[in-house]
């Protein structure tokens, strides 16, 4: 069933998260990792953690482990062990992550057609305050 989207939902004043059913989808994708991370992974296929770790600049091996085992916990990655010597350990996207494809396709559209127009509006905005 679609979400209605000029209707809020009946329980909004007694939940706010209520108020808004697309946060709980935001909270698990587009934290400030893991949206990179789950890119990554759809765009590249099975990778090594060293491999994400090059592809994500700026992500320290802490965070990229944390946002990795959240992204396991959540059915989002599949984390693959082979005992060899040295351990070889491969994380791919799920087929539950491989269902988020679409919408990021949609959201990178959007980017593209919008994000010219949000810095524009910006600088008239950052202008008309100065």
């Amino acid at each position: 069933m679609p979400i209605e989207m000029n209707r809020p939902a009946a329980d909004a004043t007694a939940d706010p998260e209520l108020a808004c059913p697309i946060s709980p989808v935001v909270d698990i994708v587009f934290s400030r990792w893991t949206s990179p991370i789950l890119w990554s992974l759809q765009a590249f296929g099975r990778q090594r953690f060293v491999e994400l770790e090059r592809r994500i600049e700026n992500i320290t091996p802490k965070v990229l482990t944390q946002r990795l085992r959240q992204l396991e916990r959540d059915g989002l990655v599949v984390r693959t062990y082979h005992p060899e010597v040295p351990p070889r350990v491969e994380y791919e996207i799920s087929e539950l992550g491989r269902t988020l494809s679409p919408l990021f396709s949609q959201i990178a559209e959007w980017g593209a057609a919008n994000l010219e127009r949000v810095e524009r509006a910006r600088r008239q905005y950052d202008d008309a305050r100065a």
